[in-house]
């Protein structure tokens, strides 16, 4: 069985995002198992950059105003300029990443990925990394930023750059697949207490 077989992950991205931010943690994910959903506020496809030059269209799985966090075990967040500057105006994409972190599912941002993180208020206390130009931003936010190629803080996975892609692959799929066991964990104690099999064998002597 693979990592993070049967995990769903939705990867959020508006038009501009960094083309390579998404195709190759994507590629990952499925190589470790995982389905991926694109979700974004574009219909049919949204345009993908590579830098400064127009890159490929990738297919829209799910409209953003029909995305349930919910439904999904965690998130990607790629980054590129225009794709997060956008995100972060609209109401229902700051909901959307807020309540993974509610829920606390795992999270993995690259490069610019974290002006999303910022409008929706779960920075505060974090220690994370990003594009060097975002440093002041997340500090201001109140997070501890670093400059590392890869971090990982309770869950939420954070690089710089397309060159740290490699590293932060590697951290997502772990922090990802540790997230996964933990909610099946979770939801198999719930399940036996609720068919009345969670008590121990001393309590159960005692009813």
């Amino acid at each position: 069985m693979a990592e993070l077989d049967g995990m769903k992950v939705a990867i959020l991205v508006a038009e501009g995002f960094e083309q390579v931010e998404l195709l190759e943690p994507r590629k990952a994910l499925a190589e470790a198992g995982a389905d991926t959903f694109v979700v974004s506020p574009a219909t049919g496809e949204v345009q993908g950059w590579k830098h400064f030059e127009k890159g490929e269209k990738v297919q829209v799985d799910v409209p953003l105003d029909k995305a349930e966090a919910s439904a999904f075990d965690a998130l990607l967040l790629p980054g590129g300029v225009a794709n997060p500057d956008q995100l972060r105006t609209q109401p229902q994409a700051v909901q959307f990443v807020h309540e993974f972190f509610e829920s606390g599912k795992p999270v993995a941002v690259i490069c610019h990925g974290s002006w999303t993180l910022i409008e929706a208020g779960v920075v505060r206390g974090r220690t994370i990394t990003s594009w060097p130009s975002l440093r002041a931003d997340l500090r201001n936010a109140g997070a501890n930023w670093v400059d590392q190629e890869v971090v990982a803080d309770k869950g939420l996975v954070s690089s710089r750059k397309p060159q740290d892609i490699p590293a932060f692959n590697r951290k997502m799929i772990e922090e990802f697949a540790e997230g996964l066991q933990a909610r099946r964990t979770r939801a198999a104690q719930a399940a036996e207490q609720a068919a009345g099999h969670g008590a121990s064998p001393t309590q159960l002597r005692r009813r």
